[in-house]
């Protein structure tokens, strides 16, 4: 089974380079209002050979109102360096740095206010995911 994550969003085209770089995934499709981003290798891979889920970037005209229901938590190598680059990129921090469970996250939002922790210390899904963004 794979699982697909669809991002509604004013301009899926200026939401392509930001989700790129967030999540190390490439753009694969453009498909009318739909922007398609898979884990990278990308545009060569298989269906059966994408591994993690794919991204969705859909036009929506609706305005983001309120806290995202759901999240995306990203765990790169180095968090301190990601954050800098997401906020090179027009993210922005919300809120303190939250630790617990010997590990931490930071709430941050993309340009157009989605929601997305970057954590730290948690390396293997047996951790679970503690953050509640």
């Amino acid at each position: 089974m794979r699982l697909t994550v669809v991002l509604d969003c004013l301009d899926p085209d200026s939401a392509v380079e930001f989700w790129s770089l967030a999540l190390g995934y490439t753009l694969s499709d453009k498909l009318d209002e739909y922007r398609v981003l898979v884990p990278s290798p990308g545009r060569d891979a298989s269906p059966a050979e994408i591994h993690g889920p794919v991204l969705i970037l859909a036009q929506s005209e609706d305005p983001k109102a309120g806290k995202n229901r759901m999240h995306i938590d990203v765990h790169p190598d180095d968090a301190e360096a990601h954050i800098m680059r997401l906020q090179r990129l027009g993210a922005t921090i919300v809120g303190e740095r939250v630790e617990r469970f010997g590990i931490w996250w930071q709430v941050m939002a993309d340009p157009e206010g989605n929601e997305l922790c970057v954590v730290s210390g948690a390396q293997g899904h047996d951790e679970g995911d503690a953050s509640s963004g």
